[in-house]
């Protein structure tokens, strides 16, 4: 049942990740926001989520993660309906950060009530494959239900959506869900918190200028590049002096933990930046609507669902080596596959190449993640899930920046210097595809029709360009993988160890590795009515 509501979870912060790609082209021609401000509109969400997630999964590990969640839960539905009635875009950037808040309460404590929850790995690794199904689900109904509501009604809609379902999670989550510690008595260092999500924004904000075409060298992007470094620098160093501190940094030492988080970002770099650019191609270059959008985007949500469903198995049988490496040898292909793509619709080869796609990425996330809370102790599960989670919104933020840093870089080129257009009205449309339409409607005649036809050639050739380099950077990935365990090996729990989480607010006890509620005396049974046993010493290879 813990599950269950841990899923819900999931599929509300990943609806919000996706829902609002199909509403972009929508969004800019009601509000026309400047191409840096349609940035952060997307930007913002994932960028302070990522930002926030160490000092709120760490806060969940002190004042409880239940308690956490829940107030993220509330932060999310207010923050929904602000973005949906928003008229500027100031007042939707800010929304969205307001939802990237709420993200970053919910998130850490769905992964470290996981990992408490089933200390057993071969359970954890079925949870986890459940888990990463359904953000999958979320993907795949947040594209087709956006669609629908920006057909039928109007672009805010698409924010509606959270509010039922938050009206529904909110008693739920606070009669099921157990409240859950961390093992550290220590005190919460507040200080560490904020100098680790200023580092992380300030870095991320240096990343984003650079996306949005300044240099490395001007103040506004090396500024918050090098305070953002530096912090982070500091943050790390204050963590090794700490006797309590916030991220054990010994995790880092462990090969598999580090490689497993490199893996995520790498993973997850590609994944979004390349969806955005897709959702633009689709509608934009082949016209569909944005409900003909979202159902194009369906083959790689079902085949992320799938690669969910069966990682577990998988794993058993591969390894987190083969299985991640493997992962992205195929996503790259795929990627390569859909270079193919033209100024023409081709549905079965856009299909064949969402489906590769979404299974490869979804087999290199799963095992990554896996791999990565089971390296990390229980007592540090609260720290490995922020680290994971960071890791996750990172990466989608910077895939955003980087790959639009060089898509714009590809485009920018084929519509300037165009003959009979002006100068004024090249450099509009070099901001985005939707802009240069819009320019040539206005322009008309002749000069549109050339700046209509030499924009939609110039997109199709950076998205070939950004497709390229997006396969790089994957099969990156596949060399990254090869410091990964090559078996998956199971540790034996402990005896008395508890294997599951009784009801909040009944325990008369509490265990000091997991910090969860338990009664005074024995151990907690293991689902399904087993009883925790005495394990043989070493490790289970293969498992």
């Amino acid at each position: 049942m813990v599950l269950l509501v841990l899923c819900v979870s999931l599929l509300l912060v990943a609806l919000d990740s996706t829902v609002l790609h199909v509403a972009v082209p929508s969004l800019t021609e009601d509000l026309r926001p400047s191409s840096t401000a349609l940035l952060w509109i997307v930007d913002a969400y994932p960028l302070i989520c990522a930002s926030l997630l160490i000092l709120f999964g760490t806060l969940g590990d002190r004042v409880g993660r239940r308690r956490v969640l829940l107030l993220g839960y509330a932060l999310f539905g207010i923050a929904s309906a602000i973005a949906a009635l928003a008229t500027v875009p100031a007042v939707l950037i800010a929304a969205r950060a307001l939802l990237g808040v709420g993200g970053a309460m919910i998130m850490p404590a769905t992964l470290s009530l996981l990992r408490a929850v089933f200390p057993d790995r071969r359970e954890r690794a079925t949870a986890i494959g459940i888990w990463t199904a359904v953000a999958a689900v979320g993907a795949a109904t947040g594209p087709v239900l956006g669609g629908f509501l920006v057909e039928h009604y109007w672009w805010g809609s698409v924010f509606l959506i959270n509010i039922p379902l938050m009206a529904l999670i909110l008693p739920v989550g606070r009669l099921l869900l157990p409240e859950s510690r961390g093992g550290s008595d220590g005190p919460w260092d507040v200080l560490g918190a904020l100098m680790a999500a200023a580092g992380v924004l300030g870095a991320v904000l240096g990343v984003k200028r650079l996306g949005a075409g300044d240099t490395l060298f001007e103040l506004p992007t090396a500024g918050p590049l090098l305070a953002g470094a530096a912090l982070l620098v500091l943050f790390v160093r204050r963590q090794k002096r700490r006797a309590h501190p916030l991220i054990d940094m010994r995790l880092f030492g462990r090969a598999a933990f580090t490689t497993s988080v490199g893996c995520i970002v790498l993973a997850m770099l590609a994944l979004v930046g390349l969806e955005l650019i897709a959702v633009q191609y689709l509608q934009l270059v082949l016209g569909l609507s944005p409900l003909a959008t979202g159902l194009r985007l369906l083959p790689l949500t079902f085949a992320a669902m799938a690669a969910g469903a069966t990682g577990s198995y998988t794993l058993r049988r591969l390894g987190p080596r083969r299985m991640v490496g493997w992962g992205f040898v195929l996503t790259a292909g795929a990627v390569l596959l859909l270079v193919l793509m033209g100024q023409d619709d081709r549905p079965v080869l856009l299909t064949a190449g969402f489906v590769l796609l979404g299974f490869g990425l979804q087999t290199t996330l799963f095992s990554a993640y896996e791999s990565m809370l089971s390296e990390a102790p229980a007592q540090s599960a609260g720290g490995a899930a922020a680290i994971g989670e960071t890791s996750y919104q990172l990466g989608a933020g910077m895939g955003i920046a980087l790959l639009g840093s060089v898509m714009n870089a590809a485009y920018a080129p084929g519509v300037t210097g165009l003959t009979g257009v002006p100068d004024s009205a090249a450099r509009a449309a070099a901001n985005s595809l939707g802009e240069a339409y819009q320019v040539a409607a206005r322009l008309g005649g002749t000069a549109g029709e050339t700046l209509h036809r030499a924009a939609r050639h110039a997109f199709v050739h950076g998205l070939h360009v950004t497709l390229v380099v997006s396969a790089g950077l994957l099969l990156l990935g596949a060399l990254m993988a090869l410091r990964l365990p090559r078996v998956m090996e199971c540790p034996p729990v402990e005896a008395g160890e508890p294997d599951t989480v009784p009801g909040s607010g009944s325990g008369s006890g509490s265990d000091q590795r997991t910090g969860l509620e338990a009664p005074a005396a024995g151990p907690l049974p293991i689902p399904g009515g087993r009883t925790p046993v005495e394990p043989a010493a070493g490790v289970r290879p293969g498992c």
